[in-house]
């Protein structure tokens, strides 16, 4: 499948991008190089232009093979980056996938990623037909658990490592936040 663009109200989502027009690997690096990003996405080591463009290789690979679906939440009027959202480990065959997202730092508490996912979850639940969309977040992350909060995510099993959430298709509360 070829990456789609969405609307998403106040945002734009497009695909990750490192061509002539745009490059997003600045932006990602400056995203993971943020102590906050760091903490609760230690296994992601994206701190070059040669690493970041090999994220966003991956990200297009994954469109193609239907695995992973992501967008960069861009401002409409200038495209510049300010998040990722995406569905992830997505089975079409049996309907279900990950949501997940990051926001740089300047883009934080504003509402941006649950709009952004809001808009993510319609389209995984209509475009792609799936049932069920889990939302994982570690303990502590107060803002990721606030944005499954406005989503309607339903707790499933809270841990010390962390929250298992799920929405199912045909839950309200997928609007902004």
């Amino acid at each position: 499948m070829e990456p789609v663009e969405i609307n998403a109200g106040k945002y734009y989502l497009r695909a990750l991008r490192d061509d002539a027009r745009i490059d997003d690997r600045p932006a990602i690096i400056a995203g993971f190089a943020d102590p906050e990003s760091k903490r609760w996405l230690p296994h992601l080591d994206v701190s070059d232009l040669e690493r970041a463009g090999a994220y966003i290789a991956r990200r297009r690979a994954a469109w193609a093979d239907e695995t992973r679906f992501s967008w960069v939440v861009a401002d409409p009027l200038t495209g510049e980056f300010l998040g990722e959202v995406l569905l992830k480990e997505v089975d079409l065959e049996h309907g279900t996938a990950e949501a997940g997202c990051w926001a740089l730092p300047a883009a934080r508490g504003k509402g941006m990623t649950t709009e952004a996912l809001g808009a993510v979850i319609r389209f995984g639940f209509g475009a792609l037909g799936l049932r069920e969309i889990t939302y994982k977040h570690y303990a502590g992350n107060v803002a990721s658990r606030r944005v499954a909060e406005k989503l309607g995510f339903s707790l499933v099993r809270d841990t010390d490592e962390g929250a298992l959430l799920i929405l199912r298709n045909g839950t309200s509360g997928t609007g902004g936040g």
